[in-house]
């Protein structure tokens, strides 16, 4: 399993179902509605902490198993 990191959510677009977070350790990283934990509508805050996994995705680094800290 991949090291959790710690992270605050640049933006999110709820229309479109993703955003970027800022990550503590580096470069902002994709994340899509799917990825974050939980049941029925699954969105983020702007400016919100959290805490996840990086995985390489299609099209770079991204976020999975996004948790609120």
């Amino acid at each position: 399993m991949a090291d959790r990191e710690i992270g605050t959510v640049k933006w999110f677009n709820d229309a479109k179902g993703y955003g970027f977070i800022q990550r503590e350790s580096g470069a902002d990283v994709f994340v899509h509605y799917r990825a974050i934990r939980g049941e029925g509508h699954r969105s983020l805050n702007e400016g919100e902490r959290v805490e996840f996994s990086v995985i390489d995705g299609q099209k770079g680094p991204q976020a999975e198993d996004v948790s609120r800290t």
